[in-house]
């Protein structure tokens, strides 16, 4: 039992990420902030502040979870001193230990090889299944955005169990209608499958020509963002603010729950330590700016969105262009659209970009195959999960439904960040003479008030999030013990894998 919960110095992780060769060092903070920016306000904002709004209701009307009604901007500041409490914890790490691993590094050092493993498992939930969601969110935006000119037919935007899980009659008609082979449906989303192979091509080329595309999508989306708060703040009615909480703080809990999809993202920015030129002063900068940031715009586009209209209209799939609509601003909406697309294009490439490199860390711990740790001859991008992850998140995105994968993003998001606010207290005592280049101030309580905050926001969540969660943890661990625990270079003592895949000659673990 001891074994499992074996410790890597951080001496030994930094010393593998050199053994290894090394991601190329190319982002300042400005990078990491645009990529924190590109990687938060995204599906979340564009999509579920409805639902977090107006609450979430059977069709016989039994009330699912509870909406927030316009005290949605306490949801979002609720959201944002928890993501801020986890942040720091981040920050602190981030700057201790620059690796590509994010919270399965930090959390390698800090609470031992299992946990690490645990970790990492969770953050597949939070950028590869998430950016299943992304991707059909964006998908759907992008139908809305061309139809006035190009007509995709249903059966080609719509994936499989996407249809057979809707309740409208006529998407259920599709498997009727849809075109079969061997007996089969066709019912596929061709255009997420498309722009999340596109994004995957990007990100094998380099991180460099990444974030400048993503430097200008996040341009683009803050303009759009601009023009709903500038015009919506023109036209909203006082009286749409009452009642302000009309399901008092169980309906701001629940609505936290919901919508902290639209916080997930801002860690995503650690995972590109090992690409940041000194990280030691850069990485927390660009956490904790881009947070606030994120947070500042949040509540503004939500006081804007449920004082624009009463807040049981928000209620969409697209809410702040159906909040346009509904006030008759309706020459605007199309613009909504267009940021919307481009928002979430911005998601999927930050998400497709961390994911990859969570891989390649624990495949150089050799808890993943050696093939995961390859890097590019002459990009030198981890190109190989790259490719992986992309294929099986567009596999994912063509036939999947995208409500199914929200809860069990945000479960396994914030389980993550929770264990993240424990390493750090931990840390302080296994290794106190370690020079930290930046410091959680008051460590003790804002470490334990973040673990117990990202708590308290997981019981916001349904049964089915927890019950698929658990079996999602079971998965992990009996994959764990059947290779990772067999092949732990930590456990071995052997060399780390190298950027080829093979084991440096002459290195030490």
């Amino acid at each position: 039992m001891r074994s499992l919960f074996q410790r890597k110095q951080i001496a030994d992780l930094i010393h593998d990420t050199e053994a290894s060769g090394g991601l190329k060092r190319a982002l300042g903070t400005g990078d990491l902030v645009m990529l924190s920016i590109g990687a938060v306000i995204g599906a979340g904002i564009f999509s579920t502040l409805g639902t977090a709004a107006a609450g979430e209701t059977l069709p016989t009307g039994e009330v699912v979870r509870y909406g927030a009604g316009p005290a949605l901007v306490l949801s979002f500041l609720l959201l944002g001193a928890v993501c801020a409490l986890a942040a720091l914890c981040y920050a602190e790490l981030a700057s201790m230990i620059p690796q590509a691993g994010s919270a399965y590094a930090y959390s390698y050092a800090t609470l031992g090889e299992l946990i690490a493993w645990i970790i990492g498992w969770d953050l597949i939930l939070e950028y590869a299944v998430g950016n299943v969601a992304v991707a059909i969110a964006w998908a759907g935006y992008f139908n809305s955005l061309i139809s006035p000119w190009v007509h995709i037919p249903d059966w080609l935007t719509h994936g499989y169990y996407n249809v057979h899980a809707s309740s409208d009659p006529a998407i259920r008609a599709l498997i009727d209608t849809a075109p079969r082979v061997l007996g089969i449906p066709v019912l596929v989303n061709l255009p997420a499958f498309l722009i999340v192979m596109a994004i995957t091509w990007l990100l094998v080329i380099g991180v460099k020509e990444s974030t400048r595309v993503n430097n200008v999508m996040v341009v683009v989306k803050l303009l759009v963002l601009a023009v709903f708060i500038g015009v919506g703040a023109m036209h909203i009615n006082p009286a749409n603010y009452t009642p302000f909480a009309p399901n008092g703080f169980t309906g701001i809990h629940q609505a936290a729950a919901i919508v902290f999809f639209a916080y997930i993202g801002f860690d995503a920015i650690s995972t590109a330590a090992e690409e940041t030129k000194d990280p030691q002063r850069t990485m927390p900068r660009g956490i904790l700016i881009g947070l606030a940031v994120c947070t500042i715009i949040y509540v503004i586009v939500g006081a804007v969105a449920t004082g624009l209209i009463p807040y049981q209209q928000l209620k969409s799939s697209d809410p702040l262009a159906h909040a346009f609509n509904v006030a008759g601003l309706t020459q605007f909406s199309w613009l909504i659209s267009l940021g919307a697309v481009v928002s979430m294009a911005a998601v999927l490439l930050v998400f497709q970009y961390g994911q990859p490199r969570i891989f390649y860390a624990m495949a150089r711990d050799g808890l993943l195959p050696p093939w995961a740790a390859k890097l590019h001859p002459k990009y030198r991008t981890p190109h190989v999960t790259t490719l992986a992850t992309g294929v099986l998140v567009a596999l994912g995105s063509l036939v999947a439904d995208d409500a199914a994968t929200y809860d069990l993003t945000n479960i396994g998001t914030l389980s993550a960040f929770m264990l993240v606010c424990l390493g750090v207290p931990v840390l302080r005592l296994k290794d106190p003479d370690r020079p930290r280049p930046f410091k959680v101030p008051f460590v003790w309580p804002v470490s334990l008030a973040g673990a117990g905050a990202c708590l308290f926001v997981m019981q916001g969540l349904p049964l089915h999030a927890w019950i698929r969660f658990g079996i999602w943890l079971a998965i992990g661990l009996a994959l764990y013990f059947a290779y990772g625990y067999r092949h732990s270079v930590l456990r071995r003592g052997a060399p780390p894998v190298s950027l080829d895949g093979t084991t440096p000659p002459g290195s030490s673990a």
